[in-house]
C-alpha cells in the first residue's frame, strides 16, 4: 500500500508511473486525497469538540462545587448536545477512514524504473538465458505421458479424490518430489536463509497485509465458516511474521525459507498448454522471503537472482531470466523477475520462479518498521521469491532427462532420493 504523503508528494510521478501497468489512477488518487482531506477535517472537528466537551465537564464540577446548581445545569444540558456531536462526528471519521482504506487498497504498487512497458507476458524482456537445451530421442514424451507410463503420477486418481489439478504422486514419483524440497531447502539453509514451518491457512488480516486481499481474480480457497484462507504461497504466513512488528536495523538482512503446499484456485485455467503439472491447485514448492534496509533492497533482489541460477545450474536445466513489463507484473510488486525452464518435449518455456521487490508496499500493509539511527520509525522492504516452485521443474526433469530407457536423475539429486534412474 503506498503511504498518503507520498501520494500527496508525488501524485503526477505516480500517474505517470503507473501508465507502465496501463492504468489511468488520476481519479482514484484525487478521490484518495479528497478522502484523506475529508479525514483530516473531520478529525480535527471530532477533536474541537472533545475538547470542548472536557472543558465544560471542568466548568461543570466546579460550579457544583460552588453551590451553583442551576448554571451548571445549563452547561450540563450543552455537554449532552456535545457529546451526541462527538458520537456523530466518531461514526463519520470511521466511515471515511475505512472507505479511504479501501480506495488505497485498490492502488497497485508503483512500477521500478527499470521496469519495461507492455501489456501482457509477449512484452516481457529477456534478460538472461544459460544452458545447452537438449536433443531428445525419436518419440520423445511430455511429462503427463511419461508420468502414466513409469507409474509415477496419477492424474485420474487425483481426479477420483478431489477434482482436476490435484495429482497424487505414487513411488519414485513422491521419492523424487520430496528429494527436491529436501534439496531446495538444504540450498537455502545454506545460502543464509533460516527454516520456518508456518501455516497453511491464514486469518484475513494476513492476506490483506502481504496483497492477496482484496482477492480480484477470485484464486484464494476460503473456508468460510472459520473464515480463514488456503495459502496460494508461504510468502503470506512467512512475511506476516513480521506484521506490526518495529525489527532492530542490525538485524537486517532478515532471511528465511519454507516449503508449503499452495493452494490455487485457478479459475479461468484450460487449455493444452495447462495439462499435467503446468498448472495445478495444489502444489509443492519452497519459499526464500527477506526483510531488509530500503537502501540494500535491490542489491539483496539480485543476490536472490543469482541463488536461484546456481540451483538451476546445479539440476542442469536450460532456462532463461525475464524482466516482467508493466502490464504483467504483480499487483504487489515494484520489480520481479520470472526465471522459465525449457521444456523440450513441449517445446515451449514453463515459469518455474518469480522474485519480486516489494519495496516498502507490503510494509505499509504489515506495519512493518525499524528503528533508523535517530531512532525514527521508518518502512522495511520486503522481498520474496520460489527456490523453487515444484511442478514444472519436475516436468522440466523429466522431459529433459529422459532416455531410450527410462528417466535419468540430476546427480545432485540422487542421495536424496536414492536412485539414479526411473525405468
Amino acid at each position: 500500500m503506498l503511504q498518503l504523503q507520498v501520494i500527496r508528494e508525488r501524485k503526477d510521478e505516480i500517474i505517470s508511473a503507473l501508465q507502465k501497468r496501463n492504468i489511468d489512477a488520476t481519479s482514484l488518487l484525487d478521490g484518495i486525497l479528497q478522502l484523506d482531506e475529508k479525514r483530516k477535517s473531520t478529525q480535527t472537528q471530532l477533536d474541537a469538540t472533545l475538547a470542548e466537551s472536557n472543558k465544560l465537564s471542568k466548568e461543570i464540577g466546579m460550579l457544583f462545587k460552588s453551590g451553583k446548581a442551576q448554571e451548571a445545569t445549563v452547561l450540563k444540558a450543552k455537554t449532552g448536545v456535545l457529546k451526541d456531536d462527538s458520537k456523530k462526528l466518531g461514526d463519520e471519521l470511521n466511515r471515511v477512514a475505512e472507505e479511504l482504506q479501501n480506495l488505497l487498497y485498490q492502488l497497485p504498487n508503483i512500477p521500478h524504473a527499470s521496469v519495461p512497458a507492455g501489456s501482457t507476458d509477449e512484452d516481457n524482456e529477456e534478460i538472461f538465458k544459460e544452458g545447452d537445451i537438449p536433443t531428445l530421442i525419436s518419440g520423445a514424451l511430455p511429462h503427463w505421458e511419461l508420468a502414466k507410463k513409469y507409474d509415477i503420477i496419477d492424474f485420474e486418481l487425483g481426479v477420483k479424490i478431489a477434482g482436476a489439478g490435484f495429482p497424487v504422486y505414487k513411488g519414485k514419483g513422491a521419492r523424487l518430489q520430496r528429494a527436491l524440497i529436501a534439496y531446495f531447502l538444504d540450498k537455502n539453509t545454506e545460502a543464509g536463509y533460516t527454516e520456518m514451518q508456518v501455516p497453511h491457512v491464514v486469518n484475513e488480516a494476513s492476506a490483506l497485509g502481504t496483497g492477496q486481499l482484496p482477492d480480484k481474480e477470485g484464486q484464494m480457497y476460503h473456508v468460510g465458516e472459520d473464515d480463514l484462507y488456503l495459502i496460494p504461497t508461504a510468502e503470506i504466513p512467512v512475511t506476516n511474521l513480521f506484521r506490526d512488528a518495529i525489527v532492530n536495523e542490525k538485524d537486517f538482512p532478515i532471511c528465511y525459507t519454507a516449503y508449503t503446499p499452495c493452494f490455487r484456485r485457478e479459475a479461468g485455467s484450460y487449455g493444452a498448454h495447462v495439462r499435467g503439472l503446468n498448472r495445478l491447485h495444489q502444489f509443492d514448492k519452497v519459499e526464500i522471503v527477506r526483510v531488509e534496509h530500503p537502501k540494500n533492497s535491490f542489491e539483496a533482489l539480485d543476490g536472490m537472482v543469482e541463488h536461484v541460477k546456481n540451483i538451476l545450474r546445479d539440476l542442469k536445466l536450460p532456462y532463461r531470466i525475464l524482466r516482467l513489463c508493466g502490464g504483467d507484473l504483480g499487483f504487489t510488486a515494484a520489480l520481479t523477475f520470472d526465471f522459465e525452464v525449457f521444456s523440450t518435449a513441449q517445446d515451449r518455456w514453463l515459469e518455474i520462479s518469480s522474485i519480486s521487490n516489494f519495496e516498502a508496499y507490503q510494509a505499509n500493509r504489515l506495519k512493518l518498521r525499524y528503528k533508523d539511527e535517530n531512532g525514527k520509525n521508518q518502512l522495511a522492504h520486503t522481498l520474496n521469491g520460489s527456490a523453487l516452485a515444484l511442478p514444472r521443474v519436475l516436468a522440466g526433469i523429466l522431459e529433459n532427462y529422459q532416455t531410450a530407457d527410462g528417466i535419468e536423475i540430476p546427480e545432485v539429486l540422487v542421495p536424496y532420493c536414492g536412485f539414479d534412474k526411473i525405468d
